[in-house]
């Protein structure tokens, strides 16, 4: 892995990591301090495009402030299109590929994760595989979501907005009040189901605006 050094608070290990999952390994990417200790995680679940130089970027800067930050790519790449990779993902199949990602963290080959609890972090429609993570999986401590649609999920196995009022954990929801794609009033119908959680719309944004 390449060492990045006194950049941030915490000088860091970085770099592309083969994710442990059933028989194999899925496309990953690892940033943690590159210091010995035991450290929070954080797994991100990208959006349809998989591990972007954004998933990266945000994956390195967790690390700079002291969190293990793990990233999985979940979509098979021989589809023909990104949204024929999201559907043809399954929310059971998605659900396995996380269990299993905590439980190589949880594992005795990993010494550096603090794995009792997990925070999530979902990127676009990542984020619902996330928010059905933090309703059902008492090992999911936090979530966070970014621009993750709420709605349109009707054909799939679970509708992420009749979980919310189901999720025990504190929840940050970014969105873009200028989001061409995801109606600023369904943000505010997740607030009203999840009052616990804090829903933040950020002026002028557009969707995607964490892509660097």
């Amino acid at each position: 892995m390449a060492v990045l050094d006194h950049e941030g608070t915490f000088s860091i290990m970085y770099g592309r990591f083969g994710v442990p999952v059933g028989a194999g390994y899925l496309p990953g990417y690892l940033a943690r301090p590159d210091n010995a200790g035991v450290y929070p995680v954080v797994v991100a679940v990208p959006g349809i495009d998989g591990l972007t130089p954004s998933e990266r970027d945000i994956c390195r800067r967790l690390a700079r402030r002291g969190l293990a930050a793990v990233a999985v790519d979940l979509y098979e790449r021989d589809g023909p299109t990104n949204l024929d990779k999201y559907a043809a993902l399954s929310d059971r199949r998605a659900a396995t590929i996380l269990d299993e990602v905590r439980e190589f963290l949880a594992s005795d080959d990993v010494d550096w994760a603090h794995a009792d609890g997990v925070g999530l972090l979902g990127i676009d429609v990542g984020g619902r595989f996330a928010l059905a993570m933090a309703a059902r999986r008492r090992w999911v401590r936090s979530i966070a979501v970014c621009y993750t649609p709420l709605t349109g999920d009707e054909n799939r196995e679970t509708q992420v907005a009749d979980l919310l009022s189901h999720i025990p954990v504190p929840l940050l929801g970014l969105y873009g009040a200028a989001d061409e794609l995801i109606a600023t009033e369904t943000v505010d119908e997740a607030q009203r189901r999840n009052e616990a959680g804090q829903w933040l719309l950020y002026e002028d944004a557009g969707h995607g605006f964490l892509d660097i």
